[in-house]
């Protein structure tokens, strides 16, 4: 990789002789980082930082795609400093690893920044950094990070980069160079195996799979080298550009629906009135099994019972939604 924004990269250029390119999409953070029990919140240390068993088994799972293929691999991670030493123990297994600067470097890992970012700029941000190694075959991540848990991530990896999807697998192998055989796990013990065309995003579980050891050549090649930065994407970790505004985030809560004012009972008697309180005597519908439908009429039928309780005006309703 080349350009006056970018550090040196020890690796080959953008050429088609190199092999197939396999991106192997990081996310390190703090591996036990403690939760408030109180808001929630997670604080993290920086010295605590590693690969999570799903990001190990992705890279795992990348380097033995790209020695199927005799392709190549570069690992692209998002976060401050910190992680430069995890992104060294990678690059010691022959991988080429970029790191894109967070939004917050001098803080470190900040939960409740993070909790406010947007998962779709930051598939922008990684592909970005990767845009100059040349268009990948195939992305592999880990299913969902130790931190935040959201699995979003692949889903926006597969839409920016135009690619076919498989979601929480536990298993890859090479179907030639246009597909991948993939395996995911069903309930019961059972397995899903599926034929993927390339390009495509997995993610995989982090079962079943071990990465693999560096070599002490390896090792001892990256002890002292300088983790390249990308910064050529002019964008933060975030995925958004600087002055957007303050971003307010409150506490978390259960869902609780509005409140709607009933007519008082009426009468005097205090057990006809906690009867009327309670509808006890009153004849409710009977559970409605919409089977099989699709989801106009499911919607329809959910429509038609929000109006008829009250929930919703009866005049906000379809017509053909009325009916029940």
């Amino acid at each position: 990789m080349t350009g006056p924004n970018v550090s040196p990269v020890v690796a080959a250029p953008d050429d088609s002789a190199a092999g197939p390119l396999v991106v192997a999409c990081l996310r390190i953070t703090d591996l036990r980082a403690t939760v408030d029990p109180l808001d929630g919140s997670i604080s993290r240390d920086p010295l605590g930082v590693g690969l999570s068993p799903a990001d190990a088994a992705g890279l795992e799972q990348a380097l033995r795609m790209a020695e199927s293929w005799d392709g190549r691999v570069v690992a692209v991670a998002v976060g401050p400093e910190s992680i430069d030493p995890i992104l060294r123990d990678v690059a010691a297994l022959g991988v080429t690893v970029v790191r894109v600067p967070s939004a917050h470097d001098s803080d470190g890992h900040r939960y409740v920044a993070e909790l406010a970012e947007d998962e779709h700029g930051l598939a922008e941000t990684v592909l970005a950094a990767v845009r100059p190694f040349g268009r990948p075959v195939l992305v592999v991540c880990g299913d969902r990070s130790v931190d935040r848990g959201t699995g979003a991530l692949p889903a926006f990896l597969a839409h920016e980069l135009g690619a076919a999807q498989a979601l929480g697998l536990v298993a890859l192998r090479s179907d030639g160079p246009e597909a991948v055989v993939v395996e995911r796990r069903l309930d019961a013990g059972w397995r899903e195996r599926l034929r993927v065309l390339l390009p495509a995003v997995c993610s995989v579980e982090g079962a079943g799979v071990r990465l693999r050891r560096a070599s002490l050549a390896g090792a001892l090649a990256v002890a002292d080298a300088a983790v390249p930065v990308d910064r050529s994407t002019g964008r933060t970790a975030a995925g958004s550009a600087a002055g957007t505004g303050v971003l307010h985030i409150g506490a978390t809560r259960p869902y609780a629906p509005r409140t709607r004012v009933i007519p008082a009972p009426e009468g005097h008697d205090p057990r006809l009135r906690l009867l009327a309180l309670t509808g006890a005597l009153v004849a409710h519908d009977p559970p409605t099994v919409v089977h099989p439908a699709d989801a106009a009429e499911a919607a329809d039928v959910l429509l038609s019972f929000l109006a008829r309780h009250g929930y919703i005006d009866a005049e906000d309703v379809a017509p053909e939604a009325g009916a029940p």
